[in-house]
């Protein structure tokens, strides 16, 4: 008996085991598949071949759409999956079958040439692709070859372009090339000389002689790379002469193609065959499945060139045998050519889904196309299932028949597929347990109650078993059933009073006609052992065994099987198992056939036994027969069947069916009879064999235990047999021969003919198939028979049995002579030897005779004849030979042959031939400059027509080995010559030909043309563009024959292609250099824009024709704007879409080739290495394998050929979220006897917002389902309670977001104790702060007794503090952090029974300081920094932010990755100063800035070239040579050329343009005469100016006289001649300035004196800054703005560039023009500079100041030079000088007018503090002085800028001076001016810097100083003392000019000219400013323009007036201070 808590628990189990069989069903009916739902379709099938590079790669992509969605799953041909190979196969997360790029030793054929499918599945079906053929392709080297080709004269030739065999599938043949530049591409027109055929085939028609000249090579295209190439060889026609008649021959050898073409391409069709005469080419077409043919009629689609066949846009219906049959007079050939269509298959099924309900019929039909189709197969779910017919039938639909069906074309190349669903219909409802009974034990007695209930569509029917028996209605044993309301079936099975032998093994079967389901269980009743009677087994041989023993009584201790008191198993094939069953497997009878006992035993020891018989049954073995024999008609066959074993009895049945075979057999009736011979054996006879019992014999053995069926063929074989043989026959030439031969047999005979090789049978080859032979159905038909048909021809009929039939004849045919050639020409020279021939066919013998113009001619009369004949095997060949032949041989000679059947004859014209007399008679009718009129008498032709004359003319310098000729035709006497070249003397002569030869020369004539222009192009024109702005064009001087004359230039034109405007014309001087390229670069074009560029050469005629147009683009630039309206939309968890506009047209610069979209999480978006990147074509993409439920930031750029162009503003998307991933980690801490603490870590991936987490628990081992608890998802522990002591707990976790639940946590267990140690529920974790923010690190503890938590920092006990403390439950709160408390922290619980600790990791993100910017490379245009972060961030560096800018623009910045250690600024101005410095940003925000880095580009202004490298003086002109200058690095732009006479004031402008790259001449100059030239040279870094004394030639080229200066040196001013009174020592050279040195000295001094009083003052620059800065720098810029020298109006502004013709407007009444005005102004009155109050109101009182006496030379009023002749300033404003400055913009109001002040010289004229330099020395004699620099409008501000961090505005001062500045050009400039207070703050202002010599500070001066720089000083007060800034210069405007002023700059280009009026005024006082340029006078610098900001500052015109008048005092203070006054130059005569 079981405890009584068991049997509860049993009935418990067996309750919920009912409600789960209850439930089962439900659920299995609430899972049926809704109607939507539907098996996998294909929606992108890959296409069957897939052919790629290895340098390239491939994607296939495969895609399918079901419900549910279905699983991609590439497989192999074999149906093995396909998995990743690294490196050169991947499978994507899409889907799609990836091959990258690999190298070519890394090719693997089972990966990169194999065939591939793509399977799609889902739970209701599976489909797999088309086959996919993947071929990578490697590269590697080829050549292609073209061979030569031979042909006869006049037929058609074909050359062939050979491709080798490895790569002929990718490379065809594109073009076809001569060497005589002839081009031949595929086309469509058909009636020319050469076409290119669609197979690639050059044909070219009706070959003559001059094609055998040329030579021919073939250009072929790779398809997968793109690369063409020419053949490695060229291919000739050897072109031979016919001799004769010759019958058509195949070329190629090959009498049948085969020719395959794919649907809608050109199929060619070749006819390789020659002949002579020319043959006639005719095409058949095979009728299909017949041997009869028709013409292929020709239209607009089918073409025949020639003898090839073309068919346009092949259709299947064009497929099949072509015959072409090639004829001419001689005879004839045939080619059959095979033509396949191939067109792509595709498949269909009908229907594509059908629902079909259980037992009833199903039809699917394969509906396919294309050609051609060689197998169908038809798969289900993905196994093939056998079937290869068009329609698919299931008679009877069952349930495994549902699922997805594909029907299979194939052929040769390719395969198509398509597929349908087949759904089971709603009837369809298999048999389902729906309720069932359960084990049961029980005591003997009760009754038992068993029920099951089932239910299907149809109802089933059940039924009941014990023990594997059936069970029916008996007396204790009840059975009954009924139907429910909703259709089920309860069964139900009662048991009266149960006793132990009912115990057993219980089944209810509920079964339908469309299926069977079935419940068991067992029912065990108290009570001994009881085994139920077994039936006997009966069982085949060979099968298994398998038997339960039927036991019952309750509880049964063990069951076992014996044999014969032998305890099974005894042997390996029997198996028992515990519950009684039994196992034998392969049974026989000797071992197996007995009798089993089973023994059952309770514990008690009682037993029950019951036997089984088994019987075991053998079936009938036949032992294997044939018949191998051959079985001829007439043999008698015995088939013997015999059965080897087998239970008896035995019946054995023949049966026999028919073979499909010859009708004739049909009728008759097999006569056999069989005989049973033994109890075993049976025989089959057949007395007499005939075709009736060819078939199929079947023995059939049968007994009890089944049948077996035994089969053999038998095939009965005719041998041929004669019904006409034939027999020798002979006919007529010319006449329809026939000869019959037929046989019979079984199978029937193959009658085929051949002909013998030779004259005698024995060796036979097969007859050609041509017209005229044919043989049909046995028969020879052979038409107008010739006597090359005569000979042996075999008939055999054949059909495999025997040696066959055979049978020799002999055809004869007759013919009389004949001469295939009747009359004919022969021509011999005279007194050569002579041979003429006659061959006559026919039949032998044949006698031939010749006659002499009709007289019989006999060799024995002339020894000068021999006759000779040859027998040949056609005929006879006579030869009549002449051995020296005379003018009497010119006759007609006839050869006449006879024999027995008749004659012929044949005549030869024999024509002795001579060379011409020469032409005599020579004369010159008329000639022109390039042609002349001969004319000649005709001289004696030699008896053969003149075919042509040859005129022969020569150069007369040249020899008669080098003539030109001229062909004129025979039978004119008069020519004219052309293509003569002007001025040109030429020899002329004249040839006459015939046949034979040519004649001697006649006597030359001389003739001289005149002069022209030049008629030649130039040659070998190139444009090329050079950047996206300028074309660079190259090119080389017309033929020499064409210049006719000297050529002195050319005129380059160029103009926007496709307008109508005229072309820009440069003039380039001619290179004399031989073969020497000349070159012109054309500049500020526009970006990407197409020139049209012409070129003519002039020479002194005039200018020769223009060369064609050449049109090239500039250079593509980047897309100056984004793609627009840029958007994404987030498509899956791991997809977003992103779409955009393409940027404007205009903005492109470029073809946009591709889009890029980058890509990357916002939070990794600062990292470069983390961006990902995607190019595509179209406006739109969807980015794939994206993180989920992650916010994305993406840009789009558009890629040019000039690069990648802006990026568009970051877009953001957030990927959808999905189910988490498993929470990383789980800890089960004991907490008491019932309860445990279970913590966990979140999920590493969330992948969305976390909603919950599910806390599941069960017993660990325990079945049914654990509980659950949800938790919210802020809370990281659970405690679970109520839970039972000492008993072991499992515990999970698992994370839900609004998705789903995600994957559950390891399993943990824990076990509840009374012992709680101490331990920790947190997790070690790392902690992100931000800097300034709190944080928290947690430490949650369990234990009893509760225990102590301690922590520590770094390694250090921590103790609580104002910033830091432990919280309650044991976390560490840390408040405002900083970068110092990253680290680790570690806490620690610890009770009585244990302790724990775990290590928390404090991460603080703080902003980077500041990072380290150092220089590593400069060039001219660009600067290389390296950068460092601070080595104290700990927070991950995103980026750096690099500042920087030019001196005079404003700031940049370039975003610099973090991971790149230098940055390169490109793009920056030559040899100019840079500042840079550099910011650090992350995640936190922007850092601290670096400091800033002083430095430059490399380059320097233009140097000096040399006198003798750049003047080349003539007598009236000088030649400049503008490549002797060196360019300092820096590009020259452009030159300004002016001169003047040497005792001239004023300069001559000559041009303000002048290129570099040219040569200049400047004309008009007087011989004999000293001139001036001065040169300035521009580049970027500014400008060089340099003067050249210079004498011109004497008329007759002779030299000028040095002019003398007294001392002899030759050079005029360079020593200042003294009066005599004055001692030598006082050279005014060496005093000045040593006088000039101690003034500076001394008001220094005063300077800075006045500077420290300043500062102690409150004045303004100790008030308001932006006051002190408008009064000081407000000019026409606001305050912080630079100079931006990248404006493309800058150089306007910059260089001095005076247009011409460009007027300055006068004065408002005024009557003198400006130029006079600046003339006129007073000289003479110096004085220091005096401090400039700014509150005073009238900025231009008079200062009052000492004059300073004057020595020299005393100058009149009429010399308007100025005073101060200072070495070096004759071109300079005079110091001192205030002018009212138009031609600006304000020149258009003259109240806007600006007030310009010049500064003192500072070689000694002016002294004061280093404001405008220091004094220097003059410049010596011998010396080229050099002023370079650039002048400039004046801003203001110029050095200020507000402050990068937000500070006030800084002011760059001067650095210290340096000791020696003439060694500044080795120095870096920016030393010269640092930044002072970069984080804004006051400004400093002090001395400037003073130069010892400045003069040799060239190079570094700045490039915005004074005009031409130098010793000039600094440009601006800005870069003198900050005391004098504004204060002093303005002051001394007062004072009166001590020079002539420079003009004003033009103003910039883009000036608006509408408002302007001084162009339309025609006063005298107008005057250019060329012309300006042109006065003589010194100049001084450019000082600070002022431009007050206050009203009364603001003069009216009238007051300026009056302010000028005022300053002519300056001339008569001069005159009255007469002295002993210098000119001093430091400007040498070089």
């Amino acid at each position: 008996m079981l405890p009584l808590p068991r049997l509860h628990a049993i009935k418990w189990l067996t309750l919920l085991a009912a409600m789960a069989a209850f439930c089962t069903p439900l659920a299995y009916a609430a899972s049926q598949p809704d109607a939507d739902q539907k098996g996998p379709v294909f929606l992108n099938e890959p296409i069957n071949r897939i052919d790629f590079s290895n340098s390239t790669g491939a994607e296939i992509e495969c895609k399918a759409s079901g419900n549910p969605m279905p699983e991609i799953i590439w497989i192999r041909s074999d149906g093995t999956a396909v998995g990743d190979v690294p490196g050169l196969r991947q499978i994507s997360s899409d889907g799609k079958l990836v091959f990258p790029p690999f190298r070519a030793e890394d090719y693997r054929q089972e990966v990169h040439a194999q065939v591939y499918a793509c399977l799609a599945r889902n739970q209701f079906g599976t489909i797999i692709s088309r086959d996919v053929h993947v071929r990578a392709v490697v590269a590697q080297y080829y050549d292609t070859d073209v061979n030569k080709a031979y042909v006869i004269r006049g037929n058609a030739a074909v050359l062939k372009c050979e491709i080798p065999s490895f790569v002929a599938d990718f490379v065809s043949v594109v073009s076809w090339h001569t060497d005589q530049n002839e081009d031949f591409l595929p086309g469509t027109e058909y009636d020319g000389k050469y076409l290119v055929l669609p197979s690639g085939e050059l044909h070219i028609r009706e070959v003559g002689p001059e094609d055998g000249y040329k030579s021919y090579q073939c250009r072929t295209k790779h398809r997968l790379t793109g690369e063409t190439r020419l053949s490695a060889t060229k291919g000739r026609l050897v072109i031979t002469e016919p001799v004769g008649s010759v019958g058509p021959r195949l070329t190629s050898g090959d009498e049948s193609r085969i020719v395959k073409i794919d649907y809608t391409k050109s199929a060619t069709l070749l006819c390789p065959a020659q002949a002579y005469p020319v043959p006639l080419f005719r095409w058949y077409k095979f009728i299909e499945g017949t041997t009869r043919k028709q013409a292929v009629i020709l239209n607009e689609r089918v073409k025949q060139v020639s003898g090839t066949l073309i068919i346009k846009d092949a259709v299947v219906e064009d497929s099949g045998k072509y015959l072409c049959v090639v004829n001419n007079s001689v005879g004839g050939e045939s080619v059959e050519t095979v033509l396949t269509v191939t067109a792509p298959l595709s498949a269909k099924i009908d229907p594509p889904t059908q629902t079909v309900d259980f037992g009833r019929p199903a039809v699917f039909t394969c509906q396919y196309s294309g050609n051609p189709i060689k197998t169908i197969s038809w798969i289900k779910d993905g196994k093939s299932i056998g079937h290869s017919d068009q329609v698919l039938r299931i008679e009877s639909v069952k349930k495994e028949d549902k699922g997805m069906y594909q029907c299979f074309v194939r052929n040769d190349q390719e395969s198509a597929e398509a597929s349908a669903e087949l759904k089971l219909g709603g009837r369809f409802d298999p048999p389902v347990i729906r309720q069932a009974f359960q084990e049961e034990t029980m005591e003997p007695g009760p009754s038992v109650f068993l029920k099951c209930v089932a239910g299907g569509n149809p109802t089933p029917e059940i039924s009941w078993e014990l023990d594997g028996k059936k069970i029916a209605n008996i007396d204790r044993y009840q059975v009954g059933q009924y139907v429910t309301v909703n259709g089920d079936v309860v069964s139900y099975l009662n048991i009266t009073s149960v006793h132990a032998n009912d115990g057993g093994l219980y089944k209810c079967i509920a079964k339908s006609k469309v299926g069977v389901a079935e419940h068991s269980a067992k029912l065990n009743v108290y009570g001994l052992p009881y085994i139920r009677q077994m039936e006997k087994k009966a069982i085949v041989a060979g099968e298994t065994l398998i038997v339960t023993c039927p036991v019952a009584g309750y509880p049964i201790d063990s069951i076992v099987w014996e044999r014969d008191n032998r305890a099974l198993p005894i042997n390996r094939k029997q198996k028992v198992f515990p519950n009684g069953t039994l196992i034998i497997e392969n049974v026989e009878r000797n071992s197996d056939q007995a009798t089993y006992t089973c023994v059952a035993k309770n514990v008690e020891g009682y037993s029950a036994r019951g036997s089984l018989e088994v019987q075991v049954m053998v079936l009938p073995q036949i032992t294997p027969f044939s018949y191998d024999d051959i079985i001829n008609t007439g043999d008698a066959i015995d088939l013997l069947c015999q059965i080897q074993k087998g239970d008896r009895p035995i019946k054995i049945n023949w049966s026999f069916e028919r073979a499909a075979g010859d009708a004739r057999y049909d009728s008759l009736q097999p006569i056999m009879r069989t005989n049973r011979i033994s109890i075993k054996s049976s025989v089959l006879s057949i007395p007499r064999a005939t075709p009736a019992h060819t078939g199929t014999y079947t023995c059939m053995a049968s007994n009890a235990a089944g049948s077996t069926i035994y089969s053999t063929n038998i095939t009965v074989n005719v041998p041929p047999r004669w019904i006409l043989e034939p027999t020798d026959k002979a006919f007529a030439q010319g006449s329809d021969a026939k000869v019959e031969c037929k046989a019979d047999g079984f199978p029937k005979p193959q009658v085929t003919w051949k002909k013998a090789v030779g004259d005698s049978p024995g060796e036979y080859k097969d007859l050609k198939k041509n017209d005229n032979i044919r043989v049909e159905e046995g028969t020879l038909h052979i038409d107008n028979i010739q006597k090359t048909n005569e000979g042996y021809y075999l008939c055999e009929a054949i059909n495999g049995i025997g040696s066959g039939l055979s049978a020799v004849i002999m055809i004869s045919v007759q013919a009389p002579p004949e001469f295939t050639e009747k009359l004919r020409n022969q021509t011999a020279r005279r007194g050569e030897p002579a041979v003429l021939q006659c061959e006559a066919k026919g039949e032998k013998p044949i006698g031939i005779l010749w006659n002499m113009n009709n007289v019989r001619l006999d060799p024995k009369n002339d020894n000068r004849y021999t006759i000779r004949e040859e027998i040949l095997s056609t005929g006879v060949m006579s030869s009549l030979s002449i051995k020296r032949t005379e003018r009497s041989d010119s006759a007609l000679f006839t050869c006449l042959a006879t024999n027995a059947f008749g004659s012929d004859d044949a005549s030869i014209n024999m024509i002795i031939q001579e060379v011409p007399e020469m032409p005599y008679a020579l004369k010159v009718l008329d000639k022109s400059g390039r042609s002349v009129q001969l004319s000649w008498a005709q001289p004696y032709d030699g008896n053969s027509p003149l075919i042509r004359y040859i005129i022969e003319f020569k150069r007369s310098r040249a020899s008669w080995d080098e003539v030109d000729r001229v062909m004129v035709p025979g039978h004119t006497t008069e020519a004219q010559v052309q293509k003569l070249s002007p001025a040109t003397t030429y020899n002329i002569r004249i040839v006459a030909e015939n046949a034979i030869g040519t004649s001697q020369s006649s006597e030359a004539v001389t003739i001289i043309t005149a002069e022209e222009a030049p008629s030649g192009k130039p040659q070998n024109i190139k444009v090329e563009p050079v950047n996206q702005t300028t074309l660079r064009v190259t090119w080389k001087p017309p033929a020499r024959s064409e210049w006719n004359g000297e050529i002195l230039g050319y005129y380059v034109g160029y103009k926007l292609s496709n307008t109508n405007s005229s072309y820009v014309f440069e003039t380039v001087n001619f290179l004399t250099e031989e073969g020497k390229e000349h070159s012109l670069e054309l500049n500020n074009l526009r970006v990407y824009t197409q020139y049209s560029v012409v070129i003519q050469a002039f020479n002194k005629i005039g200018a020769g024709p223009l060369s064609d147009e050449e049109k090239q683009f500039t250079a593509e630039g980047t897309p100056s704007q984004p793609p627009s309206d840029t958007a994404c939309t987030t498509l899956t968890s791991q997809t977003i879409r992103v779409s955009w506009v393409s940027p404007p047209l205009e903005s492109a610069n470029g073809v946009i080739k591709t889009y890029k979209v980058v890509y990357a999480p916002s939070d990794e978006w600062y990292d470069d290495t983390k961006r990902h990147y995607k190019k595509t074509a179209s406006s739109d993409t969807v980015l794939h394998g994206l993180k989920k439920f992650t916010n994305y930031t993406m840009q789009v750029l558009a890629t040019t050929a000039g690069g990648d162009g802006v990026r568009s503003a970051p877009i953001h998307c957030q990927t959808e979220p999905d189910v988490p991933e498993a929470p990383t980690d789980v800890k089960a801490l004991v907490k008491g006897q019932a309860a445990i603490l279970v913590s966990w870590r979140p999920p590493a991936q969330p992948n969305g917002i976390i909603q919950q987490y599910t806390v599941y628990s069960k017993v660990e081992g325990a079945e049914g389902e654990p509980k659950s608890q949800k938790i919210p998802h802020y809370q990281m522990s659970y405690e679970a309670t109520e839970l039972e002591k000492n008993k072991p707990y499992e515990f999970w976790v698992t994370a839900s977001t609004n998705i789903g639940e995600g994957q559950p946590s390891k399993s943990i267990v824990a076990m509840p104790s009374d012992q709680v140690p101490a331990k920790i529920a947190s997790f070690d974790d790392t902690f992100t702060a931000t800097f300034k923010e709190d944080a928290k690190m947690p430490c949650l503890a369990v234990g009893a007794p509760q225990p102590e938590i301690t922590w520590k920092i770094k390694g250090v006990e921590f103790t609580g503090n104002d910033r830091m403390r432990v919280l309650p439950d044991g976390s560490l709160l840390i408040k405002s952090v900083n970068r110092q408390d990253a680290g680790e922290y570690s806490c620690h619980a610890e009770n009585s029974i244990a302790k724990d600790s775990i290590t928390h990791k404090l991460i603080v993100l703080a902003p980077p300081q500041s990072p380290q910017v150092s220089l590593s490379a400069t060039t001219t245009d660009s600067l290389t920094v390296k950068l460092k972060p601070h080595e104290g961030d700990t927070a991950p560096l995103h980026g750096y932010t690099l500042h920087y800018k030019p001196e005079f623009g404003e700031w940049e910045t370039a975003e610099v990755s973090v991971d790149a250690q230098k940055y390169t600024i490109e793009n920056l101005l030559c040899g100019s100063r840079y500042q840079v410095y550099a910011t650090g940003f992350n995640n936190i925000g922007a850092g601290e800035a670096s400091d800033i880095l002083n430095t430059r580009t490399k380059g320097y202004k233009p140097k000096l070239p040399e006198k003798q490298r750049f003047i080349e003086v003539s007598s009236n002109s000088v030649s400049l040579h503008f490549k002797a200058w060196k360019d300092g690095g820096c590009p020259m732009s452009h030159f300004v050329v002016e001169n003047k006479k040497r005792d001239q004031t004023e300069w001559n402008q000559i041009s303000n343009n002048v290129k570099p790259d040219n040569n200049y001449v400047v004309l008009d100059l007087e011989p004999a005469t000293w001139y001036n030239l001065r040169i300035t040279a521009h580049n970027s870094a500014g400008f060089t100016v340099a003067e050249y004394d210079f004498a011109t030639l004497t008329v007759t080229g002779g030299t000028v006289a040095p002019l003398d200066d007294g001392h002899g040196t030759g050079n005029l001013n360079t020593r200042i001649r003294l009066p005599a009174w004055m001692p030598e020592w006082l050279d005014l050279n060496f005093m000045v300035p040593l006088i000039a040195t101690v003034i500076v000295v001394a008001v220094g001094i005063l300077v800075v004196c006045v500077a420290l009083s300043r500062r102690r003052a409150d004045d303004l620059r100790g008030g308001q800054k932006d006051v002190y800065y408008d009064v000081v720098y407000n000019q026409t810029m606001g305050p912080g703005a630079t100079l931006d020298k990248r404006r493309p109006d800058l150089r306007d502004e910059l260089g001095y560039i005076a247009p011409p013709n460009r007027k300055l407007p006068p004065v408002p009444g005024s009557n003198y023009n400006t130029c006079d005005r600046i003339k006129r102004v007073a000289r003479g009155i110096r004085s220091n500079h005096s401090t400039w109050d700014p509150r005073r109101t009238n900025l231009y009182e008079e200062l009052k100041t000492p004059p300073v006496p004057l020595h020299g030379n005393h100058y009149g009023p009429e010399d308007v030079q100025c005073h101060y002749r200072h070495p070096g300033m004759e071109d300079e404003i005079c110091p001192y000088a205030t002018f009212h400055l138009l031609g600006f913009r304000e020149e258009m109001d003259p109240t806007k007018a600006m007030n310009f002040q010049t500064f003192p010289h500072q070689n000694g004229h002016a002294p004061g503090p280093g404001h405008a330099g220091t004094m220097g020395p003059p410049g010596h004699p011998g010396h080229v002085h050099s002023r370079s620099g650039s002048q400039s409008m004046p801003r203001a501000n110029r050095y200020a800028r507000k402050n990068s961090q937000g500070g006030q505005s800084s002011i760059y001062t001067p650095a210290p001076e340096y000791d020696d500045p003439a060694n500044c050009a080795e120095e870096d400039q920016y030393r010269r001016y640092t930044r002072v207070n970069s984080q804004g703050g006051s400004l400093y202002s002090g001395p400037g810097p003073e130069y010892d010599d400045p003069a040799n500070c060239a190079p570094e001066e700045d490039q915005y100083g004074s005009q031409y720089g130098g010793p000039y000083g600094t440009p601006y007060d800005h870069y003198g003392s900050r005391g004098s800034m504004g204060r002093r210069s303005v002051g001394s405007a007062r004072n009166p000019g001590n020079g002539s002023p420079e003009p004003p700059p033009p103003p910039p280009r883009n000036h608006d000219m509408s408002n302007s009026s001084f162009n339309d005024s025609k006063e005298s006082n107008e005057i250019s400013e060329a012309e300006c340029d042109r006065d003589h006078g010194p100049r001084g610098n450019y000082g600070a323009v002022k431009r007050s900001p206050l009203q009364k500052d603001q003069r009216t015109t009238e007051e300026m007036r009056k302010l000028i008048e005022r300053n002519e005092a300056g001339p008569k203070q001069l005159q009255q201070q007469s002295g002993a006054g210098f000119t001093a130059y430091d400007t040498m005569a070089v």
